[in-house]
């Protein structure tokens, strides 16, 4: 694979109200980053707050994402919810608008769209759901990029459309053999160096070591992580320098080389 650009992307505005997610607050997560995927109000994040976090992502020359949940709060999204795939892509629809619309305010247009926690995974396995949002995004946002895996139907469906679509490496997050993500609801204190040499070795190998041992190959576009992960900032430290180390360059996706 050997990449020498790549996005990095990271969940924003993830608080509501008075409330804060996290011990660490956006402000030192948005100069390690060139993607920000904000929180549209469903699983977390509030008007005042999306507007806020669109105009520093603007100010950091960070490309703005939509970052969509299952409206569930008090789970923070990662609880999956019963409902039709028309129900869900008109959720989207709603939250989507919501940031699409700070972001012209700010001077900028929505790069991307990002489902969160359950409703990502949902989206993956679930072929009528993916098939729906995509015909949305064609219809809606036909220069939009959609952030998936690889092995998801999202991506499988949104190829097949000729809709742009990123790929995924998660950095903060566990894989299966299957090349899916290992879903958590709490993860533990990692080691950043660790993550670092993890997300190198994807980069420079397109391999990744999975929870039974075995190593599989990894094709993405774009390394997240997430700002709730216990010591983020100290992850992103450690991955940003890494990367430059390696002369590989952290970029928004419109800079990506053409693929």
């Amino acid at each position: 694979m050997a990449v020498r650009a790549i996005d990095v992307n990271c969940d924003m505005g993830e608080g509501f109200g008075a409330w804060q997610l996290r011990e660490t607050d956006d402000g030192t997560l948005i100069k390690f980053i060139s993607s920000a995927n904000i929180a549209t109000g469903f699983h977390a994040g509030d008007p005042s707050l999306m507007d806020r976090t669109v105009r520093m992502a603007v100010e950091h020359g960070v490309g703005v994402g939509a970052h969509p949940g299952y409206r569930d709060l008090q789970g923070f999204g990662r609880r999956r919810l019963d409902g039709s795939a028309s129900e869900l892509v008109n959720d989207i629809i709603y939250q989507v608008g919501a940031i699409r619309e700070f972001a012209k305010r700010h001077g900028t247009s929505l790069q991307h769209v990002k489902p969160h926690g359950a409703l990502y995974m949902e989206l993956a396995v679930n072929e009528e759901f993916s098939d729906l949002f995509v015909r949305y995004m064609r219809a809606v946002q036909p220069d939009t990029a959609i952030f998936c895996m690889g092995m998801s139907a999202t991506y499988k469906i949104a190829k097949a459309a000729g809709h742009p679509v990123i790929r995924e490496f998660f950095a903060d997050r566990d894989y299966a053999d299957d090349g899916s993500i290992v879903f958590t609801r709490r993860v533990e204190r990692l080691d950043p160096e660790a993550i670092a040499e993890k997300v190198v070795k994807a980069c420079q190998t397109g391999k990744v070591t999975t929870v039974t041992g075995n190593e599989i190959d990894i094709e993405f576009e774009s390394i997240c992580f997430h700002s709730d992960t216990l010591g983020s900032a100290e992850i992103a430290t450690a991955m940003r320098r890494r990367l430059t180390e390696n002369g590989i360059r952290a970029v928004p996706v419109a800079q990506l080389p053409a693929r």
